[in-house]
């Protein structure tokens, strides 16, 4: 897929105050400082179209783009924030739940994982809850170009190994990296094949 334009639609601090659900949608999730903004930039070819900051938790708002003028990408509220009050941690988790499952043009949640890391339990919790959900969902390693390629590798199989303890068919996993663009067009394929898929079947999200 060749980006042509990418731009800023709005924030909201409700799932219900989101554009009209009217094309397809692709969101973005991960914990707090797993690169998501960086990735998103990256497949955009766009060096700050979504906002990083050194800061985890950065995004507090379900953050739309308009891509191509015939989807939206959506940059949404990590989870697992270490650094807010529990009171906060609650109030991010609802608007999260409360997107992923009533937003009805939501095609795809691309699940953020840092693959610097071993397995951590909250990624695992989160995709076992998107599973148990029936949310249609893809993997993301991110930041593999931080690690030795044999170790990046070691822990991609790690997650695979520790979520086949639960799971017999894996979903969609792609391994990236932003600063090198990798796996950015892979991802974007995947888009493209299944907006056509949904335009050739004339799927429509309106009432």
């Amino acid at each position: 897929m060749v980006i042509k334009t990418a731009t800023f639609v709005k924030s909201s601090g409700k799932w219900q105050d989101c554009p009209e659900p009217n094309i397809p949608e692709y969101a973005f999730i991960g914990r707090s400082n797993v690169g998501k903004s960086s990735l998103i930039n990256a497949m955009m070819n766009h060096k700050d179209l979504a906002k990083t900051s050194q800061t985890p938790g950065k995004t507090q708002l379900i953050n739309h783009f308009l891509v191509n003028e015939s989807w939206y990408l959506t940059d949404l509220p990590g989870y697992g924030y270490a650094k807010v009050s529990k009171s906060i941690r609650k109030d991010f988790e609802k608007l999260i739940t409360n997107y992923i499952l009533n937003r009805k043009n939501l095609v795809n949640l691309f699940v953020l994982v840092d693959s610097r890391h071993k397995p951590q339990t909250i990624d695992m919790e989160f995709i076992q809850w998107c599973g148990e959900s029936g949310v249609p969902f893809s993997i993301v390693f991110t930041k593999v170009d931080k690690l030795k390629p044999n170790a990046a590798i070691k822990n991609v199989e790690d997650y695979k190994t520790e979520l086949h303890k639960t799971w017999e068919d894996l979903p969609e996993i792609y391994v990236t990296s932003a600063e090198k663009k990798e796996g950015c067009d892979e991802i974007l394929d995947f888009i493209e094949k299944t907006n056509d898929f949904l335009t050739l079947n004339n799927v429509s999200f309106e009432d």
